[in-house]
């Protein structure tokens, strides 16, 4: 009775014996080289948040310093003319060119962007404070705020000296002793303005204000990608 009573179990056993392995697992996908950047960098987060906040520090500085520059070039002027433009006023010939302006009906240079002059100081604080809150705070939309903001201000300077160069440049005094065709002056490059030539182009506090928003920029993008790379 024992002999029989073992041969079932010796035999499911032998079936159990020769079924096949079950697979295994797949391997895991190997994690993706920047993925791991971003994870031995710790926190995409915080290393974006350490750009925004340069980027307030750029933008604070920026004003301290000039953002362009126009030279006039005429025979009787050898070494030029220069005028500089900051965010706070203007400075270099001022004087020589307003009275040559005079000539011509145009207005005096000092009359042009009053109210952004004074509210400059106001607006570049409240650009780098807001930039630096928004530093702190989580999430991309921030970031990409942030990017907005900084961008406005270089964008916005070349907005605003677009506006007052066609502005002035076409309202000319029609009793003036020379009378000329309105014009606007150029902003980028070589221009001509009656027998002068001119010249103009971007100062440092201009780059600041641009390395600022590619700062922002950059930022924003460590946010967006990186919190995909460590979601995945």
């Amino acid at each position: 009775m024992s002999e029989y009573s073992f041969k079932p179990i010796a035999a499911a056993q032998l079936r159990v014996s020769m079924a096949p392995a079950a697979p295994s697992a797949a391997p895991q996908t190997a994690a993706r080289p920047w993925t791991n950047l971003f994870r031995s960098l710790g926190s995409a987060r915080w290393f974006g948040t350490a750009l925004l906040l340069m980027a307030a520090g750029m933008t604070a500085l920026s004003f301290s310093h000039p953002f362009w520059m126009f030279k006039l070039y005429a025979p009787q002027y050898p070494n030029s003319l220069s005028l500089v433009i900051s965010l706070s006023g203007l400075s270099g010939d001022v004087r020589e060119i307003n009275m040559l302006n005079h000539y011509i009906g145009m207005a005096p240079l000092d009359q042009a962007a009053m109210f952004e002059r004074r509210m400059a100081s106001v607006a570049v604080s409240a650009i780098a404070a807001a930039i630096c809150v928004l530093a702190l705070v989580r999430g991309r939309w921030p970031a990409w705020l942030a990017t907005a903001l900084a961008a406005g201000l270089p964008f916005g300077f070349v907005a605003d000296t677009l506006y007052w160069l066609q502005r002035f440049g076409h309202s000319l005094d029609p009793h003036a002793p020379l009378r000329i065709a309105a014009f606007t002056p150029q902003l980028f490059g070589n221009g001509a303005i009656g027998q002068f030539m001119t010249f103009a182009l971007p100062q440092f506090g201009f780059w600041l204000a641009i390395a600022s928003a590619v700062l922002a920029a950059t930022s924003a993008l460590l946010r967006e990608f990186g919190g995909q790379a460590c979601r995945a």
